[in-house]
């Protein structure tokens, strides 16, 4: 059961998380107790999701003795309930009949780290220690779960939102391709895209005796060099402004690929379509409603926003002239990363006076692959445009069995990873509560760490449950005026739906209808396939067509 707690753990108890070793070694001596993660003034929302990860604290502050209510002279309790009680498990996936249609495979923010960036000493345990429940430790063994099972799957198309690399290490980059190398290698095509971790970072690291030392970074020009393979050589378009392109998916599907990153002169966090990139996916647009294409739009930053606790880096900075040229062609859904957090929203234009339902772009935001439950997302395609979407958990305990391995992590990894998140989370929350009862301050901690757990997964919670919980009431109790109370107030607002699937249906959840008699000037062969060499032939709308500054639809500009 998702958010249990671990075994031998009580007051005051060290909270060690065991790292591989490529060997079953059991709980490792280098994690520290819970009660050294006090000296780390860190904030949690600085560090839960990689969208908020910046210098600055986001307006929240450490809880001190100051800002922490003092406990009450009065000794009588409620009873305490078991927290595992209160929150939902990741749901056990089906076994369904394969449903028929195009089969795309979705994975978003691997953030993976290069075997020889690393010595799996005190530097690298730090680092996954502070982090943001990233498994970082088993990083390659989830990667190489993920590959078998991309393999086995056979989809028609694996598509990966970027993050690709921990920080934009150059070395993480070029082993990271080799994967894909042995997934191409079995007949299935990759399309990629940069995120915001993985292009000119100044964060790119190697973790060896003990310390967190500069690694050598990815300029553009070598990211495009590292995947031109995967993507880019095969594009029916590439926008001169950035690293985006169109992608053919087959003669009625296109990917539009939206490189929403700013990494010129230096790297940020947040995202924005540059206008340059805007006038070139009108072009394109308009030029695939001519020929009665269906397109997806693929970025790694939101178009919505979509985290009441992390309104900030996360949702393109011109998001509201995105989303208009795109629902100006009646775009079904758009798809991104970059929040660390399982999410699916519909755009809502108009008030709540309307009585018929109306139509809004869908965004769905994968989670992070790194960050339990390590899952990917599935998408199928009907012939009239309709498609079905759901997430899946990557299985590394059949793999380790399988491979002979013997490490108990990876034969319950499911176990394993939930009390990971948790326990990462819980302790660098508890180094930051004072002015509490340790055994009341563990729990509350534990409480906040299982709620952040079922956040990343996209799996509801029962609020009502939490809010008569009794540590909820200690949380009321000591901390209700407090940055991190309203922080969980924040979660409690975004967990109450199941996130991990959808279905919408062509001509009735969005405008687009599949025409038989397309007209295609791009197909070639003998079934209307397009193929990127074809493509390359056509003329093709450049950066500036139409000829504006702004985006361009239908219906006239597009203003910022």
């Amino acid at each position: 059961m998702m958010g249990r707690i671990g075994r031998g753990r009580g007051r005051g108890k060290e909270l060690p998380v065991r790292l591989d070793d490529k060997k079953a070694k059991g709980r490792d001596p280098m994690w520290g107790s819970i009660l050294r993660l006090a000296v780390y003034g860190i904030l949690f929302a600085a560090l839960l999701t990689g969208c908020t990860r910046r210098e600055e604290t986001g307006g929240t502050e450490p809880v001190t003795e100051e800002t922490t209510q003092r406990p009450s002279e009065e000794t009588e309790e409620k009873p305490t309930e078991p927290i595992e009680e209160i929150i939902e498990p990741f749901p056990e996936e089906e076994v369904k009949e394969e449903p028929p249609g195009l089969k795309i495979i979705i994975a978003t923010d691997m953030h993976y780290l290069a075997r020889e960036l690393t010595d799996m000493g005190s530097g690298f345990v730090d680092m996954v220690e502070h982090g943001d429940g990233k498994v970082t430790n088993y990083i390659w063994q989830i990667m190489d779960a993920f590959t078998e099972e991309v393999i086995q799957e056979k989809p028609d198309l694996l598509l990966l939102t970027g993050d690709l690399s921990l920080d934009g290490e150059l070395r993480s980059h070029m082993e990271f391709a080799g994967y894909l190398e042995k997934i191409e290698g079995e007949g299935i095509p990759v399309a990629v895209i940069p995120g915001n971790h993985d292009i000119n970072n100044a964060g790119a690291s190697r973790f060896y005796d003990g310390k967190k030392a500069p690694a050598e970074t990815t300029s553009p020009e070598q990211f495009y060099e590292i995947y031109r393979d995967y993507g880019y050589d095969e594009a029916v378009s590439r926008d001169s402004e950035s690293l985006s392109y169109v992608y053919p998916i087959s003669d009625r599907v296109w990917g539009l690929m939206l490189d929403s990153c700013q990494y010129d002169p230096e790297n940020k966090i947040g995202g924005r379509i540059r206008k340059e990139t805007l006038a070139w996916m009108s072009g394109w647009l308009e030029k695939a409603r001519e020929e009665n294409v269906l397109v997806i739009p693929i970025a790694h930053h939101n178009l919505l926003k979509e985290s009441t606790l992390y309104p900030e880096d996360c949702t393109l900075e011109n998001s509201s002239q995105a989303a208009e040229l795109l629902e100006n062609y009646g775009l079904p859904v758009y798809i991104s990363g970059h929040l660390h957090l399982q999410r699916i929203k519909k755009n809502i234009n108009g008030g709540p006076s309307q009585t018929e339902p109306l139509y809004g772009i869908y965004e769905i935001v994968s989670d992070s692959m790194a960050i339990p439950p390590c899952q990917y997302g599935e998408l199928r395609w009907q012939e009239d445009g309709s498609f079905d979407y759901r997430t899946c958990r990557i299985d590394v305990e059949s793999w380790a069995r399988d491979h002979g391995i013997t490490d108990e992590n990876l034969l319950n990894f499911k176990q394993y990873s939930e009390d990971f998140l948790v326990e990462t989370i819980q302790s660098q929350v508890y180094g930051q509560l004072s002015g509490i009862p340790n055994d009341r301050k563990f729990h509350m901690a534990k409480l906040y760490g299982q709620l952040n757990s079922a956040y990343c997964a996209g799996t509801p919670v029962d609020r009502r449950g939490v809010k008569e919980n009794q540590m909820y009431f200690y949380w009321e109790r000591y901390l209700g005026t407090s940055a991190w109370y309203d922080q969980m107030q924040a979660i409690l607002k975004d967990v109450g739906r199941d996130n991990n699937s959808l279905s919408l249906k062509a001509g009735s959840d969005f405008p687009y209808q599949y025409r038989e008699e397309k007209d295609s000037s791009l197909a070639g062969g003998e079934e209307g396939e397009i193929s990127g060499a074809q493509a390359a032939e056509e003329p093709e709308p450049q950066s500036g067509a139409p000829e504006k500054d702004d985006a361009s639809g239908p219906a006239g500009e597009t203003k910022q």
